[in-house]
């Protein structure tokens, strides 16, 4: 099977001939007959014609041995939808309530289960099976991916939808007994790599809604073994101050081109013929587990940081990474008080410090009060502006009171009201921060999306509709830090209702250089993500502001449908 799905003669010879304008078309197609047939049949195709295949008969073998996609799932309705959950009530304006209601009916559209066939006969699916029905992304996304589904969950716990979160859970968890770790997404093809841990956060937030603790007991052993494949595969040495400290990077130790963007990492490689074209396919690799894929955040100390041939994921250790296990490490230090096992408590309690200390070491810059992905071969901090500059306030992760001010005056620092909003031909000095920098730079214009949001807003031309969380600033006694992310927030959400009263649907992406409008750039066409909802603290007037901080108590979030594209992310769309 993986010598259809992952490497070997007939990939490379479908994809390289572009039977289809997506490469993941391809690989997400089941097999009519057994990988043995499939491989034989191809083997004396190939033979006939000294292994240059015309592309009609490249075609019509494809359509006698292989199924359309996704033939092996079937809708499913989940069984703890309700027509009216608490949330809705608690919107005020009707506009904005109405709008939340038709977003709330999407959750049926987007289930999916497995057929049996995936079970019994798992060498013709790319698809790795799943016992639990689940909420798939949608568009060319018929499968779930890891720290996607973290928001997915998000919306489905504040929907009174815990029975389908614990599904969602149990098949991350089943994952991680089966191959160590969570994949990037349900798919053979995803194996090399995984995608931000956030399994971690995943069952904090189920078992905070349900209080069910016998979950938690059940699976605490399963929830370590996920920690330690970071701990093992990913963690790298890092010396600063005359002292040695151990953090965490996206690393990928696998060449080939990703079977689902195959041919164009092969032409991307063949573009640069100087270069190694096996390192090239790992960082990539590298960067679609960190979630941005791609971000220029990765590209810079290259050759051209304008160019996605100069990615060098592996050589940064990224702050949200480390952000996100530190989390971790601190949940799991109150899971296992909470179960009564002290040892293990003060363990993860004690990682939880040597990581903050190596971030306050490595990755905090004292001057500019923000941390920052230090490049390990310049041995030198990436002064860059990223929403992910900013992750360790959103995670707890900071010993300072003060790090949420500080963290305005960094932004308040970068901002100049005289530039525009994005602007590729900025320099790093001049580029404001409340513009995400560019993603692809001219190639794929002004392409971000992911939730960074969750920080401080939304930060860019193009806004990924999946979340918005003003908790991280509601950790700080400053009314000036959580208005100034209130009102990024409002503008968040207002470029949100915009667009969907317009187009009557939700997009992974949004170009606001115009008020606002669907996003584009990226590896494929932008999706229309489908999946979005509101927090229940979030009524307002839709025309007009919204409400005060002080009157909604808590986070605005609107975590909606991530999705591939052009920047910060993995795999989601919707349709």
């Amino acid at each position: 099977m993986l010598q259809i799905y992952c490497h070997g003669d007939l990939l490379h010879q479908v994809q390289m001939t572009q039977l289809y304008q997506d490469d993941k078309q391809f690989v997400d197609m089941s097999l009519a007959t057994s990988p043995e047939e499939v491989l034989q049949k191809f083997s004396e195709l190939a033979e006939a014609h000294n292994h240059s295949i015309p592309k009609e008969q490249l075609q019509e073998f494809v359509q006698s041995y292989f199924l359309p996609v996704g033939q092996e799932l079937q809708s499913w309705t989940p069984e703890d939808w309700k027509d009216s959950p608490q949330f809705l009530q608690k919107i005020s304006d009707a506009k904005l309530r109405v709008w939340a209601e038709e977003l709330h009916k999407i959750w049926k559209k987007l289930g999916k289960k497995m057929k049996a066939e995936v079970l019994n006969h798992p060498e013709r699916h790319s698809l790795i099976y799943s016992e639990h029905p689940f909420i798939v992304p949608g568009g060319r996304f018929v499968e779930f991916y890891y720290w996607d589904s973290y928001w997915v969950m998000e919306g489905l716990l504040l929907s009174e939808m815990a029975s389908t979160v614990k599904g969602m859970l149990q098949n991350f968890l089943d994952l991680v007994k089966t191959y160590g770790h969570i994949p990037n997404g349900g798919r053979v093809y995803y194996l090399q790599r995984s995608q931000p841990p956030l399994l971690t956060l995943m069952m904090d937030r189920y078992v905070t809604h349900t209080n069910d603790v016998a979950f938690l007991q059940e699976n605490i052993a399963t929830l370590a073994s996920e920690l330690d494949f970071w701990t093992v595969n990913r963690t790298v040495s890092v010396v600063s101050g005359g002292q040695s400290y151990i953090l965490n990077r996206y690393y990928v130790p696998y060449g080939g081109p990703r079977p689902e963007a195959y041919r164009k990492d092969a032409e991307l490689a063949n573009s640069v013929p100087e270069g190694d074209p096996e390192t090239l396919w790992a960082e990539l690799k590298a960067g679609a587990e960190s979630g941005w894929d791609f971000s220029s955040r990765w590209f810079v100390g290259g050759p051209d940081p304008q160019l996605l041939s100069s990615i060098r994921t592996s050589k940064m250790v990224p702050a949200d990474l480390n952000a996100f296990l530190c989390q971790a490490e601190e949940l799991m230090s109150n899971f296992y008080s909470r179960l009564g096992n002290d040892t293990e408590a003060t363990k993860y309690r004690t990682l939880r410090a040597q990581r903050l200390a190596a971030m306050e070491a490595v990755l905090w810059d004292e001057q500019k009060g923000a941390w920052f992905d230090y490049d390990l071969e310049k041995g030198k901090r990436n002064l860059e502006f990223y929403p992910s500059n900013l992750t360790p306030l959103w995670a707890g992760c900071f010993s300072d009171p003060s790090a949420a001010d500080r963290a305005l005056k960094y932004l308040e620092g970068q901002q100049d009201p005289d530039l525009p909003a994005w602007d590729p031909n900025l320099s790093s000095e001049h580029r404001p921060a409340m513009g995400l920098p560019q993603c692809l730079g001219p190639t794929a214009g002004p392409g971000h999306w992911r939730p960074w949001i969750k920080n401080m807003g939304s930060t860019g031309p193009e806004r990924r509709s999946e979340g918005l969380d003003l908790s991280a600033s509601g950790r700080s006694a400053s009314k000036q830090t959580q208005e100034v992310a209130f009102q990024l927030a409002q503008n968040w959400i207002k470029t949100n209702f915009k667009v969907y009263s317009e187009k009557s649907a939700m997009y992974e992406k949004y170009d606001i250089s115009n008020g606002g409008h669907p996003g584009g750039g990226g590896e494929y066409e932008v999706q229309m993500p489908r999946r979005i909802w509101l927090d229940k603290r979030a009524g307002s007037d839709a025309s007009g502001p919204l409400r005060k901080p002080a009157d909604i108590r808590g986070p605005v979030s609107f975590p909606g449908t991530p999705l591939p594209g052009g920047c910060p992310s993995s795999q989601s769309s919707v349709q």
